[in-house]
């Protein structure tokens, strides 16, 4: 039997992009990315109300990479992160605490972005070690990073694959469902039998449409992104 910690850690698995089939694979059979997101996945399925990280983005994929990004942000505890990645600190972070010399750290509240604002460009330049008395010629102001294009998650990728069997899927139960309403003799016979089935027939075109608008943004994102 499944001890609770491990169907936990189990409910993890399938957040970091395991199939069930995959549960219980041996660790040595497993590839150096699924190790890393495995390793992920046990640390966040131990009850705790602080997590510390030291790289967590070191060796992953952009799908896991998205995976952990919304783990993080729904972990209900305090998250204290190393990180050399700019864009995962700026997605992520409210607070961050820089190393000013001389064992001083100094907290900045915001993203990395923020605390640069707050610094200016003092931060990526080592101080004098004695007073400039010359007036410095102002930097000219830097122009703002265009917006990072949307990207294709894992699951995205997945819903754009499997989402055409889907809706395929979904037409045969219609054309089955179709099927008994085409029997003139149905709704005497049965009258609650028929009205179910027009019920599940309404559902089913719902989903059908759903599935469709669905698969249609991703592909025109996909299109966009080849483009």
């Amino acid at each position: 039997m499944v001890n609770g910690h491990a169907k936990h850690v189990i409910s993890y698995m399938k957040d970091f992009l395991f199939t069930s089939e995959q549960a219980g694979t041996p660790v040595g059979k497993l590839s150096g990315g699924e190790r890393g997101r495995l390793k992920l996945a046990q640390a966040l399925a131990k009850p705790s109300n602080l997590l510390v990280l030291d790289e967590p983005t070191n060796d992953l994929d952009m799908e896991t990479l998205d995976v952990l990004e919304e783990t993080l942000a729904e972990y209900p505890g305090t998250v204290l992160l190393i990180s050399h990645d700019r864009d995962f600190l700026d997605r992520l972070v409210a607070g961050v605490i820089v190393p000013e010399g001389d064992g001083r750290w100094v907290e900045y509240a915001g993203s990395y972005s923020d605390m640069l604002a707050q610094r200016g460009s003092e931060l990526a330049r080592p101080k004098p070690k004695r007073e400039v008395r010359e007036t410095a010629k102002a930097a000219p102001p830097v122009a703002p990073e265009p917006p990072a294009r949307r990207r294709m998650t894992f699951k995205d990728k997945h819903a754009l694959d499997t989402l055409p069997k889907t809706i395929a899927s979904l037409q045969e139960g219609m054309r089955k469902l179709q099927a008994k309403l085409d029997d003139p003799k149905f709704y005497a016979r049965d009258r609650s039998g028929f009205e179910k089935v027009s019920a599940a027939m309404g559902d089913l075109q719902q989903r059908i449409a759903a599935a469709e608008e669905q698969w249609l943004e991703l592909e025109i994102l996909r299109e966009e992104l080849a483009g």
